[in-house]
Protein backbone atom coordinates (compact mmCIF):
# COMPACT_ATOMS: atom_id res chain seq x y z
CA UNK A 1 0.00 0.00 0.00
CA UNK A 2 1.10 3.12 -0.88
CA UNK A 3 -0.32 6.36 1.31
CA UNK A 4 1.67 9.75 0.07
CA UNK A 5 0.88 13.25 -0.57
CA UNK A 6 3.27 15.84 -1.70
CA UNK A 7 1.78 20.01 -1.73
CA UNK A 8 3.73 22.82 -2.42
CA UNK A 9 1.46 26.15 -1.39
CA UNK A 10 0.96 29.02 1.00
CA UNK A 11 0.18 29.02 4.66
CA UNK A 12 -3.09 30.47 4.62
CA UNK A 13 -2.31 31.52 8.83
CA UNK A 14 0.17 31.16 11.19
CA UNK A 15 0.69 27.66 12.44
CA UNK A 16 -0.93 27.06 16.03
CA UNK A 17 1.93 25.22 17.89
CA UNK A 18 -0.10 23.27 20.97
CA UNK A 19 1.57 20.75 23.66
CA UNK A 20 -0.31 17.54 24.08
CA UNK A 21 -0.56 16.59 28.15
CA UNK A 22 2.79 14.49 27.76
CA UNK A 23 4.40 17.66 25.85
CA UNK A 24 4.44 16.47 22.71
CA UNK A 25 4.62 19.73 20.21
CA UNK A 26 1.48 19.73 17.86
CA UNK A 27 1.62 22.05 14.80
CA UNK A 28 -1.89 22.71 12.89
CA UNK A 29 -2.03 24.78 9.77
CA UNK A 30 -3.98 24.93 5.98
CA UNK A 31 -2.05 25.39 2.86
CA UNK A 32 -3.57 26.81 -0.04
CA UNK A 33 -2.59 24.57 -3.05
CA UNK A 34 -3.35 26.40 -6.33
CA UNK A 35 -5.56 23.57 -9.18
CA UNK A 36 -3.18 23.19 -11.89
CA UNK A 37 -5.70 23.07 -14.65
CA UNK A 38 -8.08 26.46 -15.54
CA UNK A 39 -11.08 26.03 -17.99
CA UNK A 40 -10.71 28.57 -20.48
CA UNK A 41 -12.90 31.80 -19.30
CA UNK A 42 -12.98 30.61 -15.62
CA UNK A 43 -10.60 31.45 -12.92
CA UNK A 44 -7.91 29.47 -10.84
CA UNK A 45 -9.56 27.12 -8.23
CA UNK A 46 -7.84 26.93 -5.06
CA UNK A 47 -7.84 24.09 -2.56
CA UNK A 48 -7.55 24.56 1.33
CA UNK A 49 -6.08 21.47 2.80
CA UNK A 50 -5.19 21.00 6.38
CA UNK A 51 -1.86 19.45 8.02
CA UNK A 52 -0.69 18.57 11.34
CA UNK A 53 2.83 18.59 11.98
CA UNK A 54 4.54 16.54 15.32
CA UNK A 55 7.36 17.17 17.70
CA UNK A 56 10.24 18.84 15.64
CA UNK A 57 8.55 19.26 12.57
CA UNK A 58 5.93 21.42 14.58
CA UNK A 59 8.44 23.16 15.96
CA UNK A 60 10.03 23.65 12.75
CA UNK A 61 7.63 24.81 11.18
CA UNK A 62 6.20 27.46 13.67
CA UNK A 63 9.15 28.81 14.24
CA UNK A 64 9.97 29.68 10.49
CA UNK A 65 7.04 29.73 8.73
CA UNK A 66 4.11 32.53 8.69
CA UNK A 67 1.00 33.42 7.40
CA UNK A 68 1.58 33.82 3.57
CA UNK A 69 4.89 31.82 3.20
CA UNK A 70 5.71 29.51 0.38
CA UNK A 71 6.00 25.94 2.33
CA UNK A 72 6.23 22.22 0.18
CA UNK A 73 5.35 19.55 2.74
CA UNK A 74 5.28 15.47 2.44
CA UNK A 75 3.23 13.18 4.28
CA UNK A 76 0.37 11.18 4.48
CA UNK A 77 -3.94 11.51 4.21
CA UNK A 78 -5.63 11.03 6.92
CA UNK A 79 -9.63 10.54 7.33
CA UNK A 80 -11.03 11.44 10.73
CA UNK A 81 -14.73 10.12 11.29
CA UNK A 82 -16.55 11.86 14.19
CA UNK A 83 -20.00 12.54 15.28
CA UNK A 84 -21.43 16.33 15.29
CA UNK A 85 -21.91 17.16 18.79
CA UNK A 86 -24.43 19.62 17.49
CA UNK A 87 -26.58 18.22 14.97
CA UNK A 88 -25.29 14.75 15.77
CA UNK A 89 -24.68 13.60 12.13
CA UNK A 90 -21.62 12.06 11.25
CA UNK A 91 -18.68 14.28 9.80
CA UNK A 92 -15.32 13.16 7.63
CA UNK A 93 -12.81 15.39 7.44
CA UNK A 94 -8.80 15.20 5.92
CA UNK A 95 -5.73 16.11 6.82
CA UNK A 96 -1.97 15.85 5.91
CA UNK A 97 0.22 14.74 8.48
CA UNK A 98 3.43 15.59 7.86
CA UNK A 99 6.83 13.85 7.70
CA UNK A 100 8.40 16.41 5.83
CA UNK A 101 8.95 20.37 5.37
CA UNK A 102 10.33 22.72 2.67
CA UNK A 103 11.53 25.99 1.92
CA UNK A 104 10.00 26.69 -1.32
CA UNK A 105 10.24 30.96 -1.20
CA UNK A 106 12.62 33.40 -1.14
CA UNK A 107 14.96 33.53 1.80
CA UNK A 108 13.42 37.33 2.35
CA UNK A 109 10.09 35.92 1.84
CA UNK A 110 10.20 33.12 4.21
CA UNK A 111 12.73 34.72 6.86
CA UNK A 112 15.94 33.39 8.22
CA UNK A 113 17.49 29.70 7.82
CA UNK A 114 17.99 27.92 10.53
CA UNK A 115 21.44 27.80 11.97
CA UNK A 116 23.09 25.05 9.93
CA UNK A 117 20.44 24.98 7.33
CA UNK A 118 17.93 22.29 6.16
CA UNK A 119 20.42 21.53 2.69
CA UNK A 120 18.73 23.82 0.93
CA UNK A 121 20.68 26.96 -0.84
CA UNK A 122 19.04 29.70 0.86
CA UNK A 123 21.36 28.38 4.15
CA UNK A 124 24.10 29.01 2.55
CA UNK A 125 23.74 32.52 0.64
CA UNK A 126 25.79 34.62 3.26
CA UNK A 127 28.85 32.74 2.61
CA UNK A 128 31.67 35.13 1.84
CA UNK A 129 33.94 34.59 -0.86
CA UNK A 130 36.88 35.52 1.52
CA UNK A 131 36.77 31.74 2.63
CA UNK A 132 37.78 30.04 -0.38
CA UNK A 133 40.77 30.29 -2.65
CA UNK A 134 41.23 29.95 -6.08
CA UNK A 135 42.50 26.70 -7.53
CA UNK A 136 45.42 27.76 -10.25
CA UNK A 137 46.13 24.28 -11.76
CA UNK A 138 43.92 22.15 -12.91
CA UNK A 139 46.15 18.96 -12.68
CA UNK A 140 45.54 18.46 -9.11
CA UNK A 141 41.89 16.77 -10.01
CA UNK A 142 41.25 13.29 -10.42
CA UNK A 143 38.70 13.93 -12.52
Amino acid sequence: MLNCVVLMGRLTADPDLRTTTSAVPVARFSIAVDRGYVRPGEERQTDFINCVAWRQQAEFVSKYFHKGSMIAVQGELRMNRFQDRTTGQNRTTYEVMVNNVSFTGSKAESGAAPAGGNGNASSYSNTSSEDFSTVVEDDDFPF
